[in-house]
């Protein structure tokens, strides 16, 4: 990771961490880099933080600077950036968000264009401009000044695009949708209502400081009320960008990524649409996704917690499906990034055609219980590769067997242990999980508070 730019963009608090001047020079960079050779078109979307407009035109300044064109989308999704961004041959995209974090934080995410993340090179030189270790770019003079253009047109083929994907009418089924009070607000009722949907929306009403507030797939008891209180077929919550979905069934219970990644990826193993008959997840996927997958004959991959390293493993492999517990599915096909509006019609399809629940749909995954406690360290890897640690996560190995499972890795972005154990039940995960983390405090490993 770079020093600015993280596994999901350059992202902290406006005006704080992420400045205004940070995404001028930013889209100087960017108008530049791409404009070497042609007049660049590169297209901004945001989401409904307050900051999200002071961003917009500093990377449009920025941008238009160095002699590029800047589209607005305006209040979008991450992923209808990345469609627009491949369908209608523009260099890059620009999405302004931090995802599920809280209104006062903010990022700046790069999309190529292919529709995929930033390639890191890319993001490092960005760095180093912002940090003047590359000469002063040229500005862009008399008709070789950039433009500003709305293009809200963009979103509006996204949004047709994902109407064409359903196989079905949802006429008479009743739909709750939880927008997070972000990006989905503008998207998503569309397309459920254009599709027949009784449709049953709440937190669709941002006011630039709501955003995740008690809501959306962060906050998902609301959610799950919701669907209780007015007998709902199913309910789905986005986060602030609308790139994650989780799911509620008809009884209030929810259905997470590893659900929604069985559910799916059985559907396209019986039509035979799933590629090797492999999902990919991540290591943080439960212990009895993987159980349910043996018991079906589904393979499956693991990557390193972050959609990044899912869609790379995916795209290296030839793989369709893939995503992580968080609700970040990537169905390879249609998208180049998780889409939660497009996970959630994806999942409404089998559901439609299989003529089944969505609660009789999971019962055959049974979710481990699953402890995760992140634990300050001195130094990371010194923690980490502790003989003593070792020894107490191999104990903890060996006495869950095909029981359990435990799991310590450093965060990429703290100094911080994650120690994680599933098990068949919560005061096995406690006792394990304090097992090692006493042996941190025992040999000196944990940080003083």
């Amino acid at each position: 990771m770079g020093k600015y730019f993280g596994t999901d963009g350059f992202r902290g608090e406006a005006n704080v961490v992420l400045t205004v001047e940070h995404a001028f020079l930013a889209g100087r960079y960017l108008g530049w880099y791409f404009g070497r050779e042609h007049k660049a078109r590169i297209v901004i979307g945001k989401d409904t933080r307050r900051s999200s407009y002071m961003f917009e035109y500093a990377l449009a300044s920025g941008l238009t600077a160095s002699g590029a064109d800047a589209y607005l989308l305006h209040v979008t999704t991450t992923p209808s950036v990345s469609y627009v961004v491949r369908t209608e041959d523009f260099d890059c995209g620009i999405m302004i968000s931090a995802s599920h974090n809280p209104f006062y934080d903010n990022g700046i995410k790069i999309i190529n264009g292919q529709g995929h993340k930033m390639e890191a090179e890319v993001e490092e030189k960005i760095e180093d401009y912002i940090d003047g270790k590359i000469e002063e770019l040229p500005l862009a003079i008399k008709e070789n000044i950039g433009r500003t253009i709305d293009y809200a047109a963009g979103r509006n083929r996204y949004i047709g695009h994902l109407i064409s994907l359903a196989t079905r009418s949802f006429k008479d089924m009743k739909i709750g949708l939880d927008c997070a009070n972000g990006s989905a607000f503008s998207i998503a009722k569309s397309v459920y209502d254009a599709l027949g949907a009784k449709t049953y929306v709440i937190n669709n009403d941002p006011d630039g400081t709501n955003i995740n507030t008690n809501c959306g797939s962060t906050h998902i008891k609301v959610l799950q009320q919701f669907v209780k209180d007015n007998k709902l077929d199913v309910g789905f919550a986005f986060d602030g960008d609308a790139d994650r979905c989780i799911a509620v069934d008809e009884n209030g219970d929810v259905v997470n990524g590893d659900l929604i990644l069985y559910i799916c990826g059985k559907y396209l193993m019986e039509q035979g649409r799933l590629a090797d008959n492999t999902i990919v997840t991540t290591v943080m996927s439960n212990l009895g996704l993987y159980k349910a997958c043996d018991n079906i004959g589904m393979r499956y991959e693991q990557t390193a917690v972050g959609d990044k390293y899912v869609y790379e493993n995916m795209l290296q492999n030839g793989y369709v499906l893939g995503g992580e517990q968080s609700g970040h599915i990537i169905f390879s096909k249609y998208a180049k990034t998780g889409d939660g509006i497009l996970t959630s019609l994806m999942l409404m399809e089998v559901i439609m055609e299989k003529k089944q629940t969505l609660a009789h749909l999971s019962e055959e995954v049974k979710i481990y219980p699953q402890l995760l406690q992140n634990v300050r360290v001195t130094d990371k890897k010194t923690a980490r590769e502790n003989p003593a640690v070792i020894k107490a996560i191999g104990e903890v190995t060996e006495a869950l067997g095909s029981d359990g499972r435990i799991l310590v890795r450093e965060s990429g972005t703290e100094p911080v242990l994650r120690v994680m154990v599933e098990a068949p039940a919560d005061d096995i995960c406690e006792k394990y999980v304090k097992q090692v983390v006493k042996v941190l405090e025992a040999e000196k490993l944990v940080a003083e508070a």
